[in-house]
């Protein structure tokens, strides 16, 4: 059985996001591809993939399928939400081993909160 992951609604928002003139921005300013390993409790266990293209401006539930990404980041899926919303900063979570990184390290030095989507004020 498959565990709901909080970061699925981010994801979702953060592919709303890009079909928008600001999501556009984004994409042309970093135009490389991730992939997020994220898990439930225990980074390398029960681990669900999602691609974030931001060359096509698309995020899929999966691993990235045509090559290898820019880079790869593997964390829980809580401190993911910590990230997109701001409270975690993503060298803090590296040095302290809460975020695991392939690839090229400046594409992922690329990778900020900025990235999202702010939530709208209610």
């Amino acid at each position: 059985m498959a565990t709901e992951l909080k970061s699925q609604n981010i994801l979702d928002l953060l592919a709303r996001f890009l079909e928008t003139d600001e999501g556009m921005k984004v994409q042309k300013k970093i135009n490389l591809i991730y992939q997020f390993n994220l898990a439930p409790k225990k980074i390398g266990v029960n681990e669900v993939s999602f691609t974030v293209d931001l060359k096509k401006g698309t995020v899929t539930k999966g691993e990235y399928k045509e090559g290898k990404p820019d880079a790869t980041f593997s964390l829980k899926d809580e401190d993911f939400v910590k990230l997109a919303e701001g409270k975690l900063n993503p060298q803090i979570a590296f040095m302290r081993g809460a975020l695991k990184i392939k690839g090229s390290l400046s594409a992922a030095q690329k990778f900020t909160p900025e990235i999202f989507p702010k939530p709208s004020k209610l």
